[in-house]
């Protein structure tokens, strides 16, 4: 019986130290402090194992299935180790939101062809990118905290900013790797390197060419999908 037991324990504890979605919490938390929080996740659905793509919210046409929180909501992001553990070890495959803005990094995303497109106009001008983070549908460049005042300042003066480029400042958040949404999974396109908590770029440094990207991609319409 105690063999059983034991067995039993170091199988329960194989599972928490193999969880990659608690160590990138964790790691968002206590290596960076950032603020995270479980998002909703993914419905189950159908056969044993099998994963709609529809999210887990009351809403059945939610726009960005899995990939937002719902409960506990964003006032609830933390960088307490001991809460994120709870939450975790409860719902091991939650995907890990970062809530944006304050002292943790904001975010500008557009569609992943734009992306894609500004990183090659950022590399080729000298311009070093912080972490990008990527789905299938959408890219999101992580960029220094930045005030909704001095945002503002620096939209004003573009002739034209397309409804698909959309920034996540106070109030808002990303999901990061290595989460799955409804559109796919979560992955980065330019990893944070390894040590303190990653570099980020000022928002000024990387707008023009994000905006110059957005203008002429074909997806450049206003329905916000992750």
């Amino acid at each position: 019986m105690r063999e059983i037991l034991g067995r039993r324990r170091r199988l329960r504890f194989g599972r928490r130290k193999g969880n990659a979605h608690l160590d990138a919490a964790l790691l968002c938390a206590t290596g960076w402090q950032w603020p995270v929080l479980p998002g909703v996740g993914l419905k189950a659905t159908g056969g044993r194992g099998e994963r709609q793509r529809g999210c887990a919210c009351p809403d059945p046409e939610c726009v960005v299935p899995g990939a937002h929180p719902f409960d506990p909501g964003l006032l609830a992001a933390t960088t307490d180790q001991r809460m994120i553990r709870w939450w975790w070890t409860n719902r091991p495959d939650a995907p890990v939101v970062l809530a944006t803005g304050g002292r943790a990094p904001c975010a500008i995303s557009l569609p992943a062809l734009a992306g894609a497109r500004a990183l090659a106009v950022l590399d080729r001008g000298g311009l070093r990118p912080g972490p990008v983070v990527a789905t299938p549908t959408r890219w999101s460049l992580l960029v220094a905290p930045y005030s909704l005042e001095r945002l503002g300042e620096l939209l004003y003066t573009k002739d034209c900013v397309p409804s698909s480029l959309r920034f996540h400042g106070d109030g808002g958040y990303v999901v990061l790797p290595p989460s799955e949404t409804g559109t796919g999974a979560v992955r980065w396109e330019r990893p944070p390197l390894a040590g303190a908590a990653p570099w980020l770029p000022d928002v000024e440094t990387v707008l023009d060419a994000l905006v110059e990207a957005s203008t002429g991609a074909p997806d450049g319409g206003s329905r916000l999908r992750y």
